[in-house]
């Protein structure tokens, strides 16, 4: 059914979500077009990890196979002590007819999305923001840097965890800074490595994830108290000296750090913005709206789903007021268990490095619970307002 109430749809920012977006919106008839600061796309190789919801979700814009032919499928993950010594095999929850997870090249992923906004013609303006944006009973009044000017149905701020939208909407808010940074690196793929795993040291953890045939990328998790501002030139011997500790692969991998331009170092913060996040005609998603630590692996499963949804809701056209209403009812909690119990496994990690490990605590069982938690169905019938 054509949307009567939302026709027309600017995307602010050009990401995942943000290209997502745009996929589905053209498939259920809405034209949209894209806002994207940056002047040109760079995008790191390291990679992206895919659980079965966010399949289920690219299934619904016909991308989850082509992320799946593209990218390297296991059951699940393999876990070490700090020296190389296997401790056990954690199977990830599944959907039927997809993986535990899927790893692939976050270049790759941009592609795949990329090549098919391409493909339906949305257009895309390269290094612009939005200079003006006012709400109205006649859509969103929107003026951009390059001049552009237009009336909008909806405007979805996809920008990211800095917002230029979101400080719109609600002013600047406190992001939490988890005292962790995350460390990633393109590597080879080893022979012997057959399936993503990790290594848990006493002051860090240290995985390997293959994303391809021929590649793998490094992921570490350490403690970087006070959100030190570490010199770009120095990535990767700090990256080095991070690992020093661990024995196995991840030692054998270690010299194979040496271009500090291609560590991608990130601190992690994280928040969660009340509901709702919308005013008027203007919604957030994807980080925009909730930015959570990478432990289970959802950040941007989570942006994709909620882009997926909207463009769902949107099929039934109900008012616009209906479908955000409906929208956060779908997403809002699904978002804070997300948040909330990565945070949650955060804390229990430093109070490990700490030796304050609580021995009460099933890590395994809690991740696994919040991943199948993630697998319920999200594209059910609405009209529970």
């Amino acid at each position: 059914m054509q949307n009567s109430h939302v026709k027309k749809v600017l995307i602010v920012g050009g990401g995942i979500s943000g290209l997502t977006a745009a996929i589905a919106l053209d498939k259920i008839g809405i034209q949209a077009e894209i806002v994207e600061k940056e002047k040109e796309y760079h995008v790191y190789g390291v990679g992206i990890i895919q659980p079965p919801n966010v399949l289920r979700a690219l299934n619904e814009i016909g991308l989850a196979e082509k992320c799946l032919e593209v990218g390297d499928s296991a059951p699940g993950i393999d876990y070490y002590t700090g020296q190389g010594d296997f401790m056990f095999h954690a199977l990830s929850p599944t959907i039927e007819d997809y993986p535990g997870l899927n790893v692939i090249s976050r270049r790759e992923l941009h592609n795949i999305l990329y090549e098919k906004v391409q493909s339906i013609g949305t257009r895309i303006y390269m290094d612009t923001v939005v200079s003006e944006i006012e709400s109205t009973t006649q859509g969103a009044v929107v003026e951009l840097s390059n001049g552009v000017n237009g009336t909008y149905d909806l405007v979805i701020g996809a920008d990211g965890t800095n917002s230029q939208i979101r400080r719109y909407l609600f002013g600047e808010i406190k992001q939490s800074y988890s005292e962790q940074g995350v460390w990633r690196y393109k590597l080879p793929r080893l022979k012997e490595i057959k399936q993503p795993l990790f290594y848990y040291g006493h002051k860090a953890k240290a995985g390997l994830f293959p994303m391809s045939q021929d590649e793998m990328y490094l992921l570490v998790t350490t403690h970087e108290p006070g959100n030190p501002k570490h010199p770009n030139d120095k990535l990767s011997e700090l990256l080095q000296e991070r690992i020093s500790g661990f024995g196995g692969v991840i030692a054998e991998v270690r010299n194979q750090i040496i271009d500090p331009n291609e560590v991608v170092y990130r601190p992690i913060f994280t928040h969660l913005l009340p509901s709702p996040w919308y005013k008027d005609n203007i919604l957030l998603v994807g980080d925009a709206a909730h930015s959570s630590a990478p432990h289970v692996g959802q950040g941007a499963s989570i942006a994709i789903e909620d882009v997926i949804v909207l463009a769902d809701i949107l099929k039934h056209n109900l008012t616009l007021e209906e479908t955000l209403k409906i929208f956060m009812k779908k997403q809002y909690e699904r978002a804070r268990i997300i948040v909330e119990n990565s945070d949650q496994l955060v804390e229990w990690e430093l109070l490990q490095w700490h030796g304050k490990e609580n021995k009460d605590v099933n890590v395994g069982k809690f991740v696994v619970d919040t991943l199948a938690k993630m697998n319920e169905p999200i594209l059910t019938e609405l009209y529970a307002q």
